[in-house]
């Protein structure tokens, strides 16, 4: 699944979690300094200058505006990919290394610019509820010109988010499908070992399209919510400051972040024991439902296949499988509807004691909110995802199947269960 198209999987997609992980730090312990020594902001006007001191506020405390040292972070950025996708192309110079590599560093450099437009939209909410609040406490204190240019504001920042996610998810999709073309090429490469597993036809065909489908959603929103993790957790850090005490239990610091991931990880642990058998029954109606199609196949060729008794026998199978899937979704989405539902007046329990005694404005209320949202989702990744990651799962076992007979491994022991009954062929 993953050798066919990235080098080195493992060592790929480490490397990239102990880059990343470095970049991160270096710009935060060093990064700014460095931006005197290596920007070439001053050949488009942006001279870089020595970040200012940070100045303190009534409300929170904000960087002083340097457009040099925002350029040089962008700069940051490019260097920091591209010496990843350059190195990497140096050493494994592969059949599909343009898509693997150089298109997941650009998916994840967009999916990162994208988040950076949403924590600017965070912003924006701040001060547009300021002013509506100042607004509606004293008549005519701001002009039409500065409601209607925060309105534009908020415009051309959503201008720019919705045309890059436009063509973000057209480049996503060709660079899944590359991904699907790689898996296809290995494994019918690869046919004489593989063809002799139940359904391989079938896995070869669908699974590797519904394997590429699910990763084109699933991984590109995983790189979201850790991207939107990192941008928005120290957001909610900050404006923890505003938040003096929480409902029993007290003063607490930082006490939104805490509230956040406690809530996040008591959903998840809940979510993973409850749906624990989700998996393997995913896995089991994808067997039935292979052996009850293959009997219809041989049945268009043969009239002594596909007889009634034994395609009645094959979708009995198949029926016990989908009730049993079922019951255990009912119980499964109980806890999780019932669990999502609640967490929508978690940040307002958290926030109670600061709004009833007025503690912030309604601009900081709607920021706090949505940091809260943010960080809350990006914790609750598993929990969103889970149904879509328990089918990935299961087709994964299914074509885990082949990555065994092209080892000449044994196959895994939910592959050995006895053929499902068939009509013999004459």
């Amino acid at each position: 699944m993953f050798k066919s198209f990235f080098p080195s999987p493992k060592w790929f997609f480490w490397s990239f979690v102990l880059w990343s992980l470095l970049c991160v730090l270096t710009w935060f312990f060093y990064g700014e300094q460095l931006g005197q020594y290596l920007s070439f902001g001053g050949l488009f006007g942006y001279d870089y200058s020595i970040p200012l001191p940070v100045a303190e506020s009534s409300e929170v405390k904000e960087a002083a505006v340097n457009p040099g040292a925002g350029f040089w972070f962008y700069q940051y950025m490019f260097y920091c990919y591209a010496l990843f996708v350059g190195v990497w192309m140096f050493i494994s110079p592969q059949k599909w290394a343009r898509w693997s590599i150089l298109g997941t560093a650009l998916i994840i450099f967009v999916t990162w610019f994208q988040v950076h437009l949403d924590v600017l939209i965070n912003d924006w909410f701040g001060n547009f509820y300021d002013s509506i609040q100042q607004a509606l406490a004293k008549p005519n204190s701001i002009t039409a010109g500065d409601y209607y240019g925060q309105l534009l504001t908020f415009g051309q920042i959503a201008l720019v988010a919705v045309t890059l996610s436009v063509f973000t998810r057209f480049f996503v999709s060709h660079w899944i499908f590359r991904w699907r073309t790689a898996m296809n090429d290995y494994y019918t490469g690869l046919w004489s070992r593989v063809r002799h597993i139940e359904g391989a036809s079938q896995r070869v065909q669908e699974d590797t399209m519904r394997f590429s489908s699910i990763m084109e959603s699933l991984g590109v929103s995983l790189v979201d919510s850790v991207m939107t993790l990192i941008a928005f957790l120290p957001i909610l850090w900050a404006l923890s400051a505003h938040v003096k005490a929480l409902p029993v239990v007290g003063e607490v610091a930082h006490a939104l972040v805490w509230v956040a991931l406690i809530w996040s990880v008591l959903g998840t642990g809940l979510l993973a024991l409850v749906g624990i058998r989700l998996p393997g029954l995913e896995f089991k109606n994808q067997r039935v439902e292979a052996a009850y199609r293959k009997e219809l196949v041989y049945g268009e060729d043969n009239v002594n296949r596909a007889s009634p008794p034994v395609l009645k026998d094959l979708f009995t199978d198949v029926r016990k499988n989908y009730f049993r899937l079922y019951f255990n979704y009912l119980y499964f989405n109980v806890a999780r509807y019932s669990y999502l539902q609640v967490g929508v007046l978690v940040p307002y329990i958290a926030l109670g004691p600061t709004i009833i005694a007025g503690g912030f404005t309604l601009g900081v209320m709607q920021q706090i909110l949505r940091a809260f949202g943010r960080v809350e989702g990006s914790f609750q990744y598993l929990v969103n995802s889970w149904t879509t990651i328990v089918e990935l799962l299961s087709i994964y076992k299914r074509l885990k199947a082949f990555e065994f007979a092209i080892a000449n491994q044994p196959l895994p022991s939910i592959e050995q269960v006895p053929e499902l009954k068939t009509s013999e062929p004459t």
